[in-house]
């Protein structure tokens, strides 16, 4: 060996060695965190509901432009009468006692495929159910795609609490509101979406890659043991049956059927043989359907209404601590085999399928 190729190998060496203690490093950091990330903040466990005034949010941008478009004489002009007018209205609301706007609430959901955000979302409404009343409204302001059955319908189960309380309830979507995102949208009492915003896709599916040929090609056997006909459809690692897969589309159509039920519940003129095919449409299509009300940005509706309702945002912030982000990941990848309501989310969990297959092969 030479001198250089000494080097080289010791340079590999100590870079090996530096790139293992930074891993370890970091291990020991996000442990250190996930163990002591519950002290300080609003609360010992770092939970908190935060409200965002929109109306002062939109005044202030209202008020950054005018300062960097009037000339400054006609600005301090405008505002003077802008204080004077907010004066006037201040002291004849205090005279009558009497709350001039109605309220609208806004909260946002952004869904993934084990809508995870549901938990937020049970806060924020039981928040809202202490003090919200019928002359106020909750405007949610929803993007998701679909995912499993079981966490969706919680998550629609949230929003109809809401609406059984008699809080008028409009859902916003600006991008997707797709099978278990419509599930969801279709509890309000009105929904809105953006003109190529996609609605639909009222379907469910499961799908799942088998390894069960490759095992057998590497002399693997795989048991599986249960209790019970069908505790066990389909499977990632044994010999699936015809038997299994019936059973698995049986219960599809049913969920299926299910999902349909649900939805003619709260949209009753929705012609569900022409749209619940698991197709999807854009706004103006999903208006001719039934399956909206309106083609509007949730940002044309709340400028919209700010002249005659007071807007908050709510949210409700949950620390995650990173140990527990990390696992839930893994548990997203995890549970291939569950049913979930299909949407645009079937062509990345076809890729995730493939994905594992070409990890197993390699």
């Amino acid at each position: 060996m030479t001198i250089t190729d000494a080097l080289i190998a010791y340079g590999l060496f100590v870079a090996k060695s530096l790139t293992l203690v930074a891993a370890l490093g970091l291990l020991a950091a996000l442990l250190f965190r996930a163990r002591h990330s519950g002290s300080g903040g609003d609360d010992d466990d770092g939970q908190r509901l935060e409200v965002v005034d929109l109306n002062h949010r939109f005044e202030q941008m209202t008020d950054a432009i005018k300062a960097a478009s009037l000339p400054p004489k006609l600005y301090k002009k405008g505002v003077k009468a802008e204080r004077k007018a907010e004066k006037a209205k201040a002291k004849a609301n205090a005279k009558t006692e009497q709350v001039d706007k109605r309220r609208i609430f806004v909260i946002d959901f952004h869904g993934d495929l084990m809508a995870t955000e549901v938990g937020a979302l049970r806060e924020v409404v039981s928040a809202l159910l202490t003090t919200a009343n019928d002359q106020d409204e909750v405007l949610v302001r929803l993007e998701n795609a679909g995912g499993a059955v079981h966490e969706h319908g919680l998550a629609a189960a949230q929003l109809l609490r809401l609406r059984r309380a008699g809080i008028p309830l409009t859902v916003a979507v600006d991008k997707v509101a797709a099978s278990g995102g419509y599930l969801m949208a279709c509890v309000a009492n009105r929904i809105l979406a953006a003109p190529f915003a996609v609605i639909g896709s009222i379907g469910v599916l499961a799908e799942l890659p088998n390894f069960h040929r490759l095992l057998q090609e590497k002399g693997v056997d795989f048991e599986l043991h249960t209790a019970g006909e069908h505790k066990r459809t389909l499977t990632l690692f044994g010999e699936n049956t015809e038997e299994g897969r019936a059973k698995l589309r049986e219960q599809l159509e049913d969920t299926h059927g299910q999902f349909k039920a649900f939805i003619s519940r709260y949209r009753q003129s929705l012609d569900l043989g022409r749209v619940a095919t698991g197709e999807y449409w854009h706004g103006e299509q999903a208006l001719e359907l039934g399956l909206i009300d309106a083609v509007q940005t949730s940002d044309d509706y709340l400028l919209a209404a700010r002249a005659e309702a007071d807007l908050f945002k709510v949210r409700y912030r949950a620390r995650k601590r990173p140990l527990e982000r990390l696992l839930g990941s893994f548990g997203l990848i995890a549970s291939p085999a569950h049913l979930t309501l299909s949407g645009p989310i079937r062509a990345v969990t076809r890729r995730v399928g493939r994905w594992l297959k070409g990890t197993a092969l390699h």
